[in-house]
């Protein structure tokens, strides 16, 4: 598929889709979410393929969310099944996914942000929902990934006033992993995926899998019910299963294979 929208580099078994819109600050319409739905899908299916790092073009914005001169202008809408940006309602992939934020995450950016595992911030970028201020609703999981992430006071602080929050309040609430310097997202993400992809990417996949599906639950349903989880079995099946410890007997470094 040729991409308009959007870059994918591949550094080993880490996925990098870059946002490339930058002339409206990497903010999306409905063509660039369907090109997005596809990439995230290939880096779903590829089992060569571990960690995903999201990020923006340019050094002004990672994503500045919907694209509204596009939407006023009749352009049309919506998404398909994995939301805003093929990933705010993405929930069968369990394989980390991060966002490097190299500027503005403003709505449906800092919703793609909310829907990544970790986010790593550079410390110029900018964080708000600011849908409030035009009319709108953060109606692709800002609403809810917020409140969740950070506290319902907190959530609520930023969401009704629609305020702007700099990388280092953001790290300070607890939805930032880490804040770089300017120009430094995408190697600190990259840090962050290398440190993944030394662990079984079979037990990185039950675990994220794991966390998802007992947070939906009681936290007794969830022990109770953790080892019939497809990717707990899938792991518990695997090589790297039997990999992992005899690699620590034998006093070397664990040869993955990711099945």
């Amino acid at each position: 598929m040729e991409l308009k929208f959007s870059k994918v580099e591949r550094k080993g078994p880490i996925t990098i889709v870059t946002l490339s819109r930058p002339e409206v600050y990497n903010a999306l319409h409905t063509d660039a979410h369907f090109e997005l739905q596809k990439v995230f899908d290939d880096f779903a299916a590829d089992p060569e393929q571990w960690v995903a790092i999201v990020t923006g073009a340019g050094d002004k914005a990672f994503c500045a969310g919907n694209d509204l001169k596009w939407q006023a202008a009749g352009g049309k809408r919506g998404w398909d099944k994995g939301g805003f940006a093929g990933l705010t309602a993405r929930f069968d992939c369990d394989k980390p996914i991060i966002a490097a934020v190299n500027g503005v995450a403003m709505g449906g950016g800092f919703e793609i942000a909310l829907a990544c595992d970790l986010i790593i911030a550079s410390e110029n970028a900018t964080f708000a929902l600011p849908e409030p201020r035009v009319g709108l609703a953060a109606l692709a999981g800002g609403l809810h990934r917020l409140p969740r992430q950070i506290g319902l006071k907190r959530a609520m602080g930023m969401i009704l006033t629609a305020r702007h929050v700099s990388a280092k309040e953001g790290h300070e609430l607890g939805f930032v992993n880490e804040v770089v310097p300017q120009g430094e997202a995408l190697a600190g993400a990259l840090r962050w995926a290398e440190m993944i992809t030394k662990n079984s990417p079979m037990s990185i996949r039950a675990s994220k899998q794991t966390i998802q599906k007992g947070l939906a639950v009681s936290l007794e349903q969830a022990i109770d019910e953790q080892r019939d989880y497809p990717a707990v079995k899938a792991m518990a099946a695997s090589q790297d299963y039997v990999e992992g410890p005899k690699a620590f007997s034998e006093k070397r470094p664990p040869k993955w294979v990711g099945k």
